[in-house]
């Protein structure tokens, strides 16, 4: 098994990231919903959905929503919050899809998992190829350089009474996460690795994914991108 997909499905996971903020991701989708200008009914496909927390509220919001990632056990909590205009499905992104979507969402730093650049690029063109005609295509990654100049290398994050020990470096073109903890009568380690992917490099594949970069974004208030001051790299693409 690749990290991902071993990690992601843990329910360790999810204790560990219980706490990420609703409101603020929201407060995001009101804002690129509202700029993207999608009507009523557009089909979006949030990819990968995790428990379905992006999906749920774009739901609401008047969407036909497909969730879809490779966890099972998020899959099948998700599917608990399924209706007529929203459902969740097992799906990894390296597989190309059989449906056409007015938006897809790659949302909360949800690529660069792979070491090759080649499977990166596989990844956006099958993303390209799943959307309608002008369908636009929204990934929301991190500023790397701003991770970088604020990385904190080593802290001790405590949830559910678990003492989850982490520790950050970048290396050889990732940023990587090590994370060990005592939990249920035995030590646990897992480990996180992204691409460190610059806006350079990003444009780089999507210019040999056939796709355009439309705008360019810094944060979940849709602010200009800063390499030096932004906390996100939100890249709109068609």
């Amino acid at each position: 098994m690749e990290w991902f997909q071993h990690w992601f499905d843990t329910t360790y996971y999810h204790i560990l990231y219980q706490d990420r903020n609703d409101e603020e991701a929201q407060l995001f989708m009101c804002n690129l919903t509202s700029f993207l200008n999608l009507k009523k009914n557009s089909k979006v496909l949030d990819l990968p959905c995790g428990k379905g927390r992006h999906s749920i509220f774009l739901n609401s919001l008047g969407f036909d929503v497909i969730g879809a990632d490779l966890s099972k056990n998020s899959i099948a909590h998700a599917k608990n919050f399924e209706n007529e205009s929203l459902s969740f499905e097992v799906h990894d992104m390296r597989d190309p899809f059989k449906t056409k979507f007015d938006a897809i969402l790659n949302l909360f730093t949800s690529f660069g998992y792979f070491d090759e650049d080649e499977v990166n690029i596989k990844v956006l063109k099958n993303l390209k190829n799943g959307l309608s005609e002008n369908g636009v295509l929204v990934i929301d990654f991190m500023n790397v350089a701003f991770v970088e100049k604020k990385l904190v290398k080593e802290e001790v994050i405590t949830k559910n009474s678990i003492d989850f020990n982490i520790h950050r470096s970048i290396e050889n073109g990732f940023i990587k996460k090590d994370i060990r903890f005592h939990a249920d009568g035995n030590e646990h380690h897992y480990n996180e690795y992204v691409r460190y992917i610059t806006l350079s490099t990003f444009k780089k594949y999507i210019a040999a994914a056939g796709l355009k970069l439309k705008h360019t974004f810094g944060d979940y208030d849709l602010n200009a991108f800063d390499i030096e001051n932004s906390n996100r790299l939100i890249l709109v693409l068609e």
